[in-house]
């Protein structure tokens, strides 16, 4: 089976996620809206769908649509081994990747903080603060947390979840790639304080699948229309 894969054509956003776990995965997969006509096949398919998404991404396999990133990566993760077989273990793999994506949230609002109709430029003061306090607690505390969970007593292996690779450490992944396309100077100084989750990092970099996937056009790079923007003014100053 090819899967189906809505997102925005021109951006990493939520829908990398998605990608990233394909990738690995090593299945074969059509990233619709960068094909020709792609984009009037999206919005058509958000509506005409018996189950539709609000917005994208969403995932087509045979007949089934699946929306919402975290739900999708559910769907993947049981699949294609991405994800323990229990019951319990794939609900801890859920509970983490919702965690994810409260972050991604807030990372979004560092750079909208009053609201997503509205320019940058429109939120520059409301945005600088917002940036200042994500700095300043919002990443020590998300961080913390997954730095917890990679250090407990109790925990044997690089990974979130143990030995085994999971979805969730390639969207950690994601997530300390674009943390630092957008804050460089912040996590330059806050990284060297979570060695687990930089040593996840490389692991997960250095995977075949996903090295190949880097290094090929199919990956989008980071630019200032997606989650992750770099905006100097919102970043801490350069030690």
């Amino acid at each position: 089976m090819e899967y189906q894969l809505f997102y925005w054509p021109s951006i990493q956003g939520r829908g990398e996620f998605v990608r990233l776990a394909l990738e690995e995965a090593g299945v074969a997969y059509l990233d619709v809206a960068r094909t020709k006509g792609g984009m009037e096949n999206m919005l058509a398919a958000l509506k005409a769908d018996a189950h539709p998404s609000l917005a994208p991404p969403f995932l087509k396999a045979g007949d089934e649509t699946i929306g919402q990133t975290a739900n999708i990566l559910l769907f993947l993760g049981a699949r294609h081994g991405l994800a323990p077989r229990r019951a319990q273990g794939r609900l801890w793999a859920h509970q983490l990747q919702l965690t994810i994506a409260d972050l991604v949230s807030e990372v979004h609002d560092t750079h909208h903080p009053v609201g997503i109709a509205l320019y940058y430029e429109d939120q520059k003061k409301e945005a600088k603060r917002r940036a200042e306090e994500f700095i300043a607690s919002r990443v020590p505390k998300f961080f913390g947390y997954f730095e917890r969970m990679l250090t407990r007593p109790e925990h044997r292996g690089v990974y979130l979840l143990g030995a085994r690779l999971s979805y969730v450490d390639l969207s950690m992944f994601q997530m300390i790639e674009g943390l630092r396309y957008a804050f460089p100077n912040a996590m330059a100084r806050l990284e060297p304080g979570y060695p687990g989750l930089h040593k996840l990092h490389a692991h997960v970099a250095a995977r075949a699948n996903i090295a190949r996937y880097l290094a090929s056009p199919r990956r989008i790079p980071f630019n200032e229309e997606g989650i992750f923007r770099h905006y100097p003014e919102l970043d801490e100053p350069a030690a």
